[in-house]
């Protein structure tokens, strides 16, 4: 699934069939009533954007999305199979719990760790409930109403939901702003020497040289680990700008320095 174009039989992702609401209900409707396949079909395939835009939250917790594409229409045929057309309710309301929870069961099943059988079934249950309290409820359950409702304390539901978590390694690169860095390098070296001491001695000096704009930047993208885009919204300006005025102030910092 390279750069998440998707093609199915030689069929573009891009070119399937947009349904608005009312439409949707009324192919809905019609398949409850006659489970006619060539009815579920136009569904699932009016609805692959969907489960895309679901897959892509996981491309860097697994090498192979087409696959997790695949789970992902799982969960979408079981929500056209379940769906309820008599409730006031959006069908993509309805579909993405059921698509995640198809996922997160792929990536916990196929993870490189060894769980015990005690903790996933724990997640499993926890999975289980919150996809059926969502539906109910229209919002996921708290940490606190799964522990209550599995009879478990907090801790030990926190760790079996930890354990569906996928390992990802250190040198994985992640991206920023369209920049990729890798996990490493923004892991903060906590040791105190006298090097880093005078370092941001000099660092401190230099932000002094930057105009109020420019300082207030540079400590929100370094300090506080902000995006381009958090700060533009922030700021009221664009990215590019932004950008801008970061490496204007970087140029000058570096001559200060």
């Amino acid at each position: 699934m390279s750069k998440y174009k998707v093609e199915l039989n030689g069929f573009d992702i891009n070119k399937c069939e947009k349904l608005n609401h009312q439409q949707m209900m009324e192919l809905l409707s019609d398949y409850t009533k006659t489970k006619d396949e060539k009815i579920k079909e136009r569904l699932i395939y009016a609805n692959l954007k969907l489960v895309l835009s679901l897959v892509q939250k996981y491309h860097q917790r697994i090498d192979n999305l087409d696959d997790l594409f695949q789970v992902g229409i799982i969960g979408l045929i079981k929500a056209i199979d379940h769906f309820d057309v008599t409730l006031d309710l959006r069908f993509s309301t309805y579909a993405v719990p059921l698509i995640i929870g198809e996922i997160k069961r792929y990536l916990r099943d196929n993870s490189p760790m060894r769980i015990p059988r005690s903790l996933r079934d724990i997640a499993y249950k926890a999975l289980m409930y919150t996809d059926e309290f969502t539906k109910e409820n229209n919002r996921e359950p708290t940490i606190e109403e799964i522990s209550n409702k599995l009879s478990i304390s907090r801790e030990l539901l926190l760790e079996a939901i930890g354990s569906t978590y996928s390992v990802t390694s250190l040198s994985q690169e992640i991206q920023n702003d369209g920049t990729s860095v890798d996990l490493e390098s923004q892991i903060k070296d906590t040791r105190n020497n006298y090097k880093e001491v005078n370092n941001k001695l000099d660092l401190s000096n230099a932000l002094k040289h930057l105009d109020e704009k420019e300082n207030l930047i540079i400590r929100q993208r370094y300090y506080e680990g902000q995006t381009q885009s958090e700060i533009a919204d922030e700021l009221f300006i664009s990215q590019a700008q932004v950008s801008r005025i970061e490496k204007q102030a970087l140029k000058r910092l570096q001559k200060y320095i």
